[in-house]
């Protein structure tokens, strides 16, 4: 048996403003975008190079789902990006205007730091320590 988990879906307030921070800022690739009615639309990215887990942005469409925008895990880290060079990667997002909210620092799984997304969802962006 073989699974995989393809996408992760992230509640975001407005597809074109989340298209746009994935794209523009953290130079993600917009698989697509498919409209399914007047409102809703199916809105995938991935990381450019990446044959992983893609993200499909959720537009929130309830007060519950709404207040759940930039808090989907009570405040931790909600997801992980790894990257094959930290330091290309943590310059570049920083003059994109990504907003890191802890420096970077080595661990024993590897050099990371933590950012947050356009609706303040933490992410770590890690590059993992050689084996």
């Amino acid at each position: 048996m073989k699974n995989s988990l393809s996408l992760v879906s992230l509640l975001v307030e407005e597809y074109d403003p989340a298209i746009e921070f994935f794209t523009q800022k953290l130079d993600f690739t917009l698989v697509e975008d498919t409209p399914l009615n007047e409102q809703k639309r199916w809105v995938v990215v991935s990381p450019k190079g990446s044959e992983g887990t893609k993200l499909l942005l959720a537009k929130a469409t309830n007060a519950i789902q709404q207040s759940r925008i930039g808090n989907q895990t009570g405040g931790r880290v909600f997801l992980f990006l790894e990257t094959d060079d930290f330091w290309r990667d943590y310059k570049l997002y920083r003059e994109r205007g990504v907003k890191f909210v802890r420096d970077p620092k080595q661990e024993a799984y590897g050099l990371v730091a933590v950012f947050e997304d356009l609706s303040g969802n933490g992410w770590d962006l890690i590059q993992p320590s050689k084996k």
